[in-house]
Order: C-alpha cells, then sequence, then structure tokens
C-alpha cells in the first residue's frame, strides 16, 4: 500500500469531508503560482459546529484543540478539490484563531490540533511555521479557525 497521505489519514481512521460550504463571499482555497491557500475553515461537521464560545470558558482547551483538528480537516478537503492532496509537496504555514476568554493564554496547544494532524498526515514534509493568535470572537462564535498554505511538486 502507498503511504501518501490519503492512506495516512485512513490509517488514522479519518477520511476528508466534503467541502465546507463559504459562510461569506470568497472561494475554500486558492492557487497562486506554486501553493494553495485556504481561507479560514471552521470546525464544521455537516455544516455545523460541534460547539461555540470562548476556549477557556464554554470550551475546554483539550475539545478545542479536536475542533482544530477538525478545522484542519476541512482545509485539506479544499486543498484536494482544487489541487489533490498528491500535488502537496510540503505545509509551509499555519494560522490559528482561538476566540479566547480573558485570561486564557493557552493558544498553542490548542492550535497543536491542527499541527499534530498535518504532522501524521504529511510526515515531515507537515512541517511548518505557525501562528496561534488568541482572538476576541470568530465567526458564528466558533471556537477556532484554521488556515494553511501548502507548496505544491
Amino acid at each position: 500500500m502507498s503511504d501518501g497521505p490519503r492512506e495516512r489519514l485512513a490509517a488514522l481512521g479519518l477520511e476528508l469531508p466534503p467541502v465546507a460550504t463559504p459562510k461569506g463571499v470568497y472561494v475554500p482555497a486558492k492557487r497562486t503560482g506554486g501553493q494553495v491557500w485556504t481561507s479560514g475553515q471552521l470546525p464544521l461537521v455537516g455544516g455545523e459546529l460541534p460547539a461555540t464560545g470562548l476556549v477557556g470558558a464554554e470550551v475546554d482547551p483539550d475539545d478545542a484543540a479536536a475542533y482544530a483538528r477538525i478545522a484542519t480537516l476541512n482545509a485539506l478537503a479544499a486543498i484536494d478539490a482544487l489541487v489533490g492532496l498528491e500535488a502537496v509537496a510540503s505545509v509551509v504555514k499555519v494560522v490559528g484563531f482561538v476566540a479566547s476568554a480573558p485570561g486564557f493564554g493557552g493558544q498553542p496547544g490548542v492550535v497543536n490540533g491542527a499541527s499534530e494532524l498535518l504532522g501524521a498526515v504529511f510526515g515531515s514534509a507537515g512541517e511548518h511555521a505557525r501562528s496561534a493568535i488568541g482572538v476576541a470572537a470568530l465567526p458564528l462564535n466558533a471556537p477556532v479557525e484554521v488556515e494553511v498554505v501548502v507548496d505544491l511538486t
């Protein structure tokens, strides 16, 4: 069996969801030259958020890390629909936004949910630069949002 990203997802017991329908006037992912940039992806499952609210208050940080993983799966689905996961040479950058309760400083741990998934799916090609940003609110009152930039083969 091949050791590509699709097979690694399957080995993790995961499959790509349908591309999330944009909640505004934008596209889920855009290719420019040899890269694909995703729009911010929420942890939508079947078009619905599994939780809403601020991390460190209504949302547990461990749960938020799982939601960052779901948002990253949505980003991978957008990339796959545009160019195919097999075209990804490496993950360049991840930006994770965490709707944070006052005083919450655990944004890096939350965004680790995204980073760990990318490492599991792409191996060393999944290593990336990253920002983990605490914000007052996100669209639809989502607890997390993730953007991904990849280089193509």
